[in-house]
């Protein structure tokens, strides 16, 4: 587009949390022309359209915005619209151009109304110069927790895969006592205890989309952000079929294989699916029924499963119910002792966790 000399730009949006993307997509649209002005989403549209409260006052967020040189005026919306929230100011003042971004959902409502009042409509790519980030990226990574508890998994695990989800099946597993961070982690890493969930939800990414996308299961940040000991409905997505304090589930411990756990490599492994599904009814029976020897069976019952699909055995310690975490084949094995006494020096003495 050739600059006439006084061509007026606008650009609208909601502009919550103020951040490099917005300032870069600014000094892109006044590149555009001679006057920008930057219209700002006032509460009641974004309540409306966001359906959440503004991060910050109003005239907070105006005053950052006109403290940006490129940028001539801010106004906040004129009209109680999602979003032509502009029209009446437009209409009014008559901009030359509206920008928009490339992942802009309403492109096609503002082109319309731009032919309506005689204006271009100009897509811009979005932050050309430095990563991209959302506001509501943002607000996910500042609500993130500090620390989160990992995880064992009893019986059940991969009927949380969605492809391999029964109808009338459960999953049964326990937060843990061993609490991770971005900056400390105190047990090996690719393990088969919830790590690459609690990696998520430290960073605020939703660590249930995360992990599906990684063509896994939703157990462990289900587990994790809920905390206790739990028993899931088999099904593409979590849904709680009862919850426990976990402090009868006594004398637990971790033994580490030496080998790396990767359960994505794994997850299309032939496995005996009515073990898993056996295994997992009897672990929710015994949840139901605080009985621990019927849990030492469920956890034997997967660890069989298990030996079907290829593992190799667990060093046998007394009568202790054992099973490989996770997916198996290496991390963390967990094993279920009938006295505290009985656990080796060389295994991670572990508690359920649940929050107060």
């Amino acid at each position: 587009m050739v600059n006439s000399g006084n061509t007026k730009v606008m650009v609208s949006g909601c502009f919550d949390i103020l951040h490099g993307g917005h300032v870069e997509f600014f000094r892109q649209a006044k590149s555009l022309g001679d006057h920008l002005t930057v219209c700002v989403a006032s509460d009641d549209v974004l309540m409306s359209y966001k359906g959440k409260k503004s991060s910050l006052p109003m005239l907070h967020k105006v005053r950052l915005i006109e403290s940006i040189d490129c940028v001539d005026k801010v106004i906040t919306s004129s009209d109680l619209d999602n979003v032509l929230d502009f029209a009446t100011y437009a209409r009014q003042n008559k901009p030359d151009i509206v920008a928009v971004t490339t992942d802009d959902m309403n492109a096609d409502a503002k082109e319309t109304f731009c032919d309506e009042i005689g204006a271009s409509l100009v897509v811009l790519p979005k932050s050309i110069d430095i990563a991209s980030i959302s506001t509501s990226e943002l607000i996910s990574k500042l609500k993130a927790p500090v620390s989160v508890p990992l995880r064992v998994d009893l019986a059940g695990g991969w009927l949380d895969v969605p492809r391999y989800a029964v109808d009338n099946a459960f999953i049964v597993n326990c937060a843990i006592d061993i609490f991770a961070s971005i900056k400390e982690w105190p047990v090996e890493k690719r393990s088969g205890l919830g790590g690459s969930a609690a990696w998520a939800i430290l960073n605020g990414k939703n660590p249930v989309d995360s992990e599906l996308n990684l063509g896994v299961g939703w157990q462990d940040p289900a587990v994790i952000q809920e905390t206790g000991l739990c028993v899931w409905r088999s099904g593409p997505m979590p849904v709680l079929e009862c919850k426990c304090n976990p402090d009868w589930l006594e004398h637990l411990a971790l033994y580490y294989t030496g080998i790396d756990h990767d359960t994505p490599h794994i997850a299309n492994n032939k496995r005996d699916y009515k073990l898993i599904e056996e295994a997992g009814l009897t672990a929710m029976k015994a949840v139901v029924r605080r009985d621990l020897a019927g849990l030492h069976k469920a956890v034997r019952q997967s660890y069989n499963a298990q030996l079907v699909e290829g593992m190799k055995t667990l060093p046998e310690y007394g009568e202790a119910a054992k099973k490989y975490c996770g997916g198996g084949w290496g991390g963390y094995a967990l094993y279920m002792f009938k006295k505290t006494d009985e656990i080796p020096d060389e295994m991670i003495k572990i508690k359920g966790y649940m929050m107060a």
